[in-house]
């Protein structure tokens, strides 16, 4: 049997694990989960165990071929229903549908599937039919649509696997059981149990409602999180099931938790929230681990040395963060940092945060790093070990000598060259951007033609440096010697330390090069623009998640959208986007063909504050999405590539295209609107087709900010309506009057 465990976003390696533990083979993650094969023992095993998968599904059956909703009622027709429901039994439908070109309503592939159930029964049992329970249904049927592969599943686990039912009442800032499960795993104490067989001392010292510290207690006595609490499993009411087999592995785990027993468990779970702590404490109790766990009543900044358990352990803590930066949270993650390296020299600390700003004023250096997705939110995860005293000492030390013996060294004549040349940018750019408000800048752009990079300078915390490639011709040992030399300069003119400096080879690009990863650190920082933030990575991709040159044309776009229907076609990570939701506008359309920055699109959205049924994301080719759909917009933003594969079509080269794709813009845009184009192509000539068919304005010099107009024409933008057309009226004949003569 083939079975779909669904995922949240950075976990289905924790749930492929799961799965083997389970029993199952042919263990692969596809979009949404991870699927499997296994057999029923494996299937109650994983529900039982399984701490992050949300649901598991059991195939049924797959069409890799349905091409309307028509045939989509034809083919659930011609599939066995009966043999899963009868008039005595309720059912219910849950739907996923992605990039379906004959669904506009992703309810009517659930009414479809639903009327041929029914119809088919109906033709089985003499009329009767099974009725339809949203809410209450015996068995639970689930649609997946992509394109025109349509999956019919049924819900084997019920649809709130990762619920241990142990937890009535929360605090206001509550962690998932299964995010608290996930960042149990990603931690050294979970490492530590595994590899020592028993459970390492750990605190929780921001518990609020005792989610992690319950779930690592679960964890270390061994129990089963699907046995926590009495539960209905959907499965069990499956004509499948087998209730022998079931007791049969319920036992299973009955006994391990019994093996278990004998463990030393030390578990701490600290709030300075009285009621946070009463509520943790009565949740403990419902999953049965009060006994296991040490709840206290403890202000951080008052822990002292007498608070610290003689034996090193381990600290996983999710602390109080916010949308914005304020000083009492700045002070706060300061003190954790310093609290930790007063006290708790030896130990390992896991730390999550949904704004990773924050953790920059830990002043300890991660070990790694993770991302986990709580409550739609991206959250860092930083690992660190707390150095004792002396080891801390030397460390810093050495670091300090290694710096100033680097920095002592004079630099060669060209690399003084390049020195000057930085020196003197900043000094003209930076009061410049100080008084523009702006963070966020290029600082050099290939001036000196023996040193071939830009750059960029983030939050004056961070820079990028961008080499572009050399020749074959150039020995690869020269190149490291001018990247080196660079990275050097970079360090001396800006202050920036040199591990806070990130080196990129830029290679000319073709298709989806740029969606490509170069790392898998997923360690992102906010940066802030125009009374923004984004979500920046300076290691993973090729591009850190902004283009610094449009900084302008999204200034633009958030004066040109109050009130407005916003389009952003090919829309990266979404910067411009959220610019267009801070101007107001009514609703955004976000297109893009990777699922991976949709995703970084709609966190940058919500972490401005920006989310709701206003906002929608589509993952499409921009040419099939405008060919597809028909709705209109009063502020289209399109900014393609300079080159991209298209699925089942012709590349698409932005010379050659533009026009093309311009007048499908043009079809969706309101007569009154405004389309916003842009390409970073040099060559770029606007073709005459458009200029004859629409008004078209160039506002390439305006887009253009100070820190790159030395890089000649880094882009090219426009702005294109629709041609009004003003109607003269003929002039009116004045008006005859005959008098009609008495005679």
């Amino acid at each position: 049997m083939i079975f779909f465990a669904t995922s949240a976003l950075h976990m289905t390696d924790i749930i492929e694990e799961e799965a083997r533990q389970a029993g199952a083979s042919d263990i692969h993650a596809v979009s949404g989960g991870v699927e499997f094969n296994a057999d029923l023992r494996a299937a109650y095993r994983f529900c039982l165990y399984s701490r992050t998968s949300t649901r598991l599904l059991l195939g049924l059956w797959q069409d890799d071929d349905i091409q309307s909703a028509d045939e989509l009622y034809e083919a659930s027709m011609a599939l066995p229903w009966e043999e899963w429901v009868n008039p005595d039994v309720t059912f219910s439908i849950t739907h996923t549908v992605k990039n379906c070109p004959y669904l506009r309503n992703s309810k009517f592939g659930a009414i479809r599937l639903k009327d041929a159930i029914v119809d088919r029964c109906r033709e089985k049992f003499d009329g009767n039919r099974p009725e339809v329970d949203i809410e209450e249904s015996d068995i639970i049927f689930h649609l997946h649509i992509e394109e025109d592969r349509v999956s019919w599943f049924v819900d084997f686990s019920g649809r709130s696997l990762h619920r241990r039912g142990y937890r009535d009442e929360q605090t206001e800032a509550v962690m998932s059981e299964y995010v608290a499960s996930a960042l149990i795993y990603r931690s050294e104490w979970y490492k530590a149990m595994v590899r020592q067989e028993r459970s390492p001392v750990l605190i929780d010292p921001f518990c609020g409602s005792g989610t992690i510290v319950i779930e690592a207690a679960l964890w270390a006595a061994d129990r089963a999180p699907g046995l926590v609490k009495a539960r209905n499993f959907a499965f069990l009411f499956l004509p499948i099931h087998d209730q022998d087999l079931y007791e049969e592995v319920v036992q299973a785990a009955r006994d391990r938790e019994e093996a278990a027993k004998g463990r030393h468990i030390a578990i701490y779970g600290w709030d300075h929230d009285p009621q946070a702590i009463a509520i943790a404490k009565r949740a403990a109790e419902e999953a049965g681990v009060d006994d296991l766990i040490d709840f206290r009543v403890k202000e951080f900044r008052q822990i002292n040395e007498d608070d610290v358990p003689l034996e090193a352990g381990y600290i996983i803590t999710d602390p109080p963060y916010g949308i914005r930066l304020e000083g009492n949270l700045i002070d706060l993650y300061r003190t954790m940092s310093e609290v930790w390296q007063r006290y708790y020299g030896g130990w390992h600390i896991t730390v999550m945060s949904g704004n990773p700003e924050l953790l920059e004023y830990i002043d300890m250096k991660s070990d790694r790093t993770n991302t986990l997705n709580s409550g739609g939110i991206a959250c860092q995860v930083a690992h660190y070990r707390v150095f004792t005293e002396e080891q801390r000492a030397l460390l810093t030390l050495r670091a300090e000598e290694a710096r100033a013996v680097r920095l002592a060294q004079p630099l060669g004549e060209e690399a003084q060259t390049l020195y000057n040349r930085l020196a003197k940018n900043l000094e003209a750019l930076k009061p410049e951007m100080e008084r523009q408000g702006v963070t966020n800048y290029r600082i050099y752009d290939r001036d000196l033609g023996q040193y071939n990079a830009s750059i960029d300078l983030y939050e004056g915390r961070w820079a990028v440096l961008s080499e572009y490639e050399a020749p074959e011709s150039v020995s690869e040992q020269f190149v490291e010697v001018h990247r080196e030399e660079m990275v050097d300069v970079t360090e001396r003119a800006t202050g920036v330390d040199r591990e806070r400096i990130f080196v990129k080879v830029r290679r000319r690009q073709k298709g989806a090069d740029q969606y490509e990863k170069l790392a898998n650190s997923d360690r992102f920082f906010i940066i802030n623009e125009n009374e923004a933030r984004y979500l920046v990575n300076f290691t993973d991709y090729l591009d850190t998640g902004i283009f610094l040159d449009h900084r302008p044309v999204r200034a633009l776009i958030a004066t040109l959208c109050e009130g407005k229907r916003f389009l952003n076609l090919f829309c990266y990570t979404g910067t411009a986007t959220v610019q267009a939701a801070k101007g107001g506008a009514i609703s955004t359309v976000s297109v893009d063909t990777s699922s991976t920055y949709l995703n970084w699109a709609e966190q940058n959205m919500r972490l401005n504050g920006y989310g709701g049924m206003n906002h929608f994301y589509y993952q499409s080719d921009v040419l099939d999405f405008l060919y597809q759909t028909y709705e209109r917009y009063d502020v289209i933003f399109c900014d393609p590539p300079t080159f991209s594969n298209g699925t089942g079509r012709d590349h698409f080269d932005v010379g050659r295209d533009h026009a093309q794709l311009i007048r499908k813009c043009m079809d969706h845009l309101d007569w009154h609107g405004t389309l916003i184009f842009s390409t970073n192509y040099r060559r770029f000539n606007l073709d005459d087709w458009v200029s004859e068919r629409y008004h078209v304005e160039e506002i390439s010099e305006q887009t253009i900010g100070d820190d790159f107009k030395a890089s000649g024409n880094i882009h090219s933008a426009f702005l294109i309506t629709h041609r009004q057309v003003v109607k003269v009226a003929a002039p009116k004949r004045a008006k005859v009057v005959r008098r009609v003569s008495e005679d």
